[in-house]
């Protein structure tokens, strides 16, 4: 197995166009741990970790752009704000070891359903910004991003360059169920962001289906349900006919860690319950806050 170590943006951009079988490192807190037990074996490793351009983050025309280098660490610390469920998944991962090594890029490059930035990046209308040598800058909105089981929308000579998001206007959370407390994979996720200027919800369903997605039915039913203007509260029939929604969205399956009932089951439960608490923040004026 060849290992390719660009340290410049075009030079990587280079050595996928000439080796479109290397398999992109960012981070590698997924890519290594499939290969020590054989499930993959790429012709080469193209290692994107020293790579500067991938590893910062700036606010252009009002949006921001974060690096696909950036690790979760980072999100929490200096996007808290901005991108608060995003930031709220990200605390979710791992240990703190993996938070300052893994990123987000990693983790769409992986695209793994239970990966835990997609519910939030879904929820949040995140586009990804993609590139190669021959055919330049693509931006793929996050919706369209996945195509199946550890699937992207990505050509073989494309690599991650990006993602971009609007900062939140309105609350957002993020909530998952796992086998323990701590550095577990989901066994299911949700994420939900209120954009009330907009009188529009967004929400992201994780390890809930071949590929991360969005629950549209839910969010155009709640749409029409709240009380934006005088942010009256909550109605339970409401909330209930959400997660019913929410449910209803996911096509879960039987695995070692749940089974597709308790999938389904547990996503209307973090549907109503991220719902209760971010149309809470939204009565007090709050944008997102760590999850109760």
């Amino acid at each position: 197995m060849d290992f390719l170590r660009p340290t410049t943006w075009a030079d990587a951009l280079a050595a996928k166009a000439d080796r479109p079988g290397a398999l992109p490192v960012q981070g590698g807190t997924d890519v290594m741990v499939e290969i020590n037990f054989a499930a993959r074996r790429p012709e080469a490793l193209l290692d994107l970790n020293p790579v500067r351009e991938l590893a910062g983050w700036d606010v252009v025309d009002g949006r921001l752009r974060v690096g696909a280098g950036v690790p979760y660490a980072r999100v929490i610390d200096e996007l808290g704000g901005p991108l608060p469920g995003l930031a709220q998944a990200s605390r979710t991962v791992g240990s703190p070891q993996i938070r300052n090594r893994g990123s987000v890029g990693g983790n769409l490059g992986a695209a793994s359903p239970a990966g835990d930035a997609h519910p939030p990046l879904l929820a949040g209308d995140a586009v990804i910004e993609v590139e190669s040598a021959a055919r330049g800058v693509r931006m793929i909105p996050a919706a369209g991003f996945y195509l199946g089981v550890k699937r992207s929308a990505l050509e073989p000579d494309e690599l991650i360059r990006a993602f971009w998001a609007a900062p939140a206007t309105g609350p957002q959370y993020f909530s998952k169920v796992g086998t323990r407390n701590a550095m577990v994979i989901a066994v299911c996720s949700f994420a939900i962001a209120l954009h009330p200027a907009e009188r529009r919800v967004g929400t992201g369903l994780g390890s809930a289906a071949p590929t991360p997605r969005r629950a549209t039915a839910a969010e155009e039913f709640l749409a029409g349900e709240l009380d934006w203007e005088r942010r009256g509260p909550l109605a339970d029939s409401a909330a209930r006919r959400f997660g019913e929604l929410v449910r209803e969205a996911a096509a879960p399956i039987d695995d070692v860690r749940g089974t597709a009932g308790y999938r389904a089951h547990a996503l209307s439960v973090m549907a109503r319950r991220t719902l209760t608490w971010a149309w809470n923040d939204h009565r007090a004026g709050a944008t997102g806050r760590e999850a109760p």
